[in-house]
């Protein structure tokens, strides 16, 4: 590559890179402080109302588990890599008749009608986050993890899970692993990095989960980046012949941000995993897009075209199930967060997360289609799974 050509390129890919920052940000003058997560004292009968059975949907709990490194001026996280994992518990209100997926942070003067606020929050030794954790697992032993992605901070990556959580209502507590992400547009190099150095951390966290009988899978849900960190420590679990940890492990990958050859390497040393893992997928994203061109024009895995017969043989062959979700509302401007839009849809895709050993006619390519506001158990039509009104 000559001088000229590697400084345009430099140059295109920081022009990206800004582009997807300023969609990422649309509609939001600042991006959220850690004073957003100092829990706030709510009216006394807003309190007795969350208390309600009636209310429970506005309330929803969450615990975090993080290797960045505590900000003691401002009571949050950094960028920074920390030595040791710390771990929290937080109940969130939130807000009534929610129209999408997007997160009004508290101001100075929290409005819960219209805001996503913490009302408790508390830090936690290790074995009582574990207890905690095993304490909210679902009736059928289930418990989530949710690794998010590049470009997010702690508070954000915190909200969001909330966010995921109340519309999916789920019963418990789902864990944030929230690895130092620089929180910087320009920051994908030293993001990947970060990813890469957390893999033992998620490996800690996962493991000890597993090591309960209580516990008989573990959802391990990576977002783009986020992904690339489940499958590397996967496959960090596989190399050290913790076999009976994978056992219980569901993953899911969402518009996952891995090279194309990158991920047949680590699927080559995982091996076939007893619950397949799932892709969740748009050819249309555009965030994907910059991180392709980014790496020299190499292919994302969150860009699989499912019409593509290459790919249908290869999902078919690797046992993966590869779902287009294209027809889910993106609310980014760049169909790169549509996985927050599909915690409402959790009912249909239970179906593919079904915690048995799935036969070889659960795997391949598939489209969810839920355009409608209200989607029915997908079925099966010519190799596909659609959700009908």
């Amino acid at each position: 590559m000559t001088g000229q050509r590697l400084n345009e390129f430099r140059w295109g890919a920081k022009t990206m890179l800004a582009a997807i920052g300023l969609a990422m940000l649309a509609g939001c003058a600042t991006r959220p402080s850690p004073d957003v997560l100092n829990p706030v004292h709510l009216p006394v009968h807003l309190n007795a109302s969350l208390r309600s059975d009636e209310a429970a949907s506005s309330r929803v709990n969450v615990l975090a588990a993080t290797n960045r490194n505590p900000d003691a001026t401002r009571g949050g996280f950094g960028s920074a890599w920390a030595d040791n994992l710390t771990y929290e518990q937080y109940a969130f209100s939130v807000p009534p008749n929610r129209k999408d997926t997007a997160i009004t942070y508290p101001t100075s003067r929290p409005d819960p009608d219209r805001q996503f606020v913490v009302i408790q929050r508390k830090q936690l030794p290790r074995d009582a986050f574990v207890e905690e954790a095993l304490a909210s697992t679902q009736s059928d032993g289930t418990v989530g993890i949710f690794v998010h992605g590049y470009n997010y901070s702690y508070q954000e990556a915190l909200f969001r899970t909330a966010q995921i959580a109340a519309d999916a209502n789920i019963p418990g507590s789902p864990i944030l692993f929230s690895w130092p992400s620089a929180a910087a547009v320009a920051g994908y190099v030293a993001d990947r990095d970060a990813a890469l150095s957390s893999r033992s951390d998620l490996d800690s966290l996962v493991t000890s989960l597993s090591a309960s009988g209580k516990v008989k899978r573990i959802i391990l849900f990576g977002h783009s980046m986020g992904g690339f960190l489940v499958m590397e420590t996967v496959r960090q679990l596989k190399l050290q012949h913790r076999d009976d940890v994978i056992d219980k492990l569901a993953v899911i990958l969402a518009a996952p941000d891995i090279d194309i050859d990158v991920f047949r390497s680590q699927l080559k040393d995982i091996g076939r995993m007893p619950i397949p893992i799932s892709l969740l997928v748009s050819k249309d994203d555009r965030a994907l897009v910059a991180s392709s061109f980014i790496a020299g024009e190499r292919a994302r895995v969150g860009r699989l075209d499912i019409d593509d017969p290459v790919i249908r043989e290869a999902a078919l062959k690797e046992r993966l199930r590869v779902i287009d979700i294209t027809s889910i509302r993106a609310s980014d401007g760049l169909g790169h967060d549509r996985y927050a839009s599909l915690a409402k849809f959790g009912a249909q895709l239970a179906s593919f997360e079904n915690g048995r050993r799935s036969s070889a006619g659960d795997v391949g390519a598939y489209v969810f289609d839920a355009a409608g506001a209200a989607v029915a158990s997908p079925f099966r039509l010519a190799g596909r799974v659609v959700g009908s009104q």
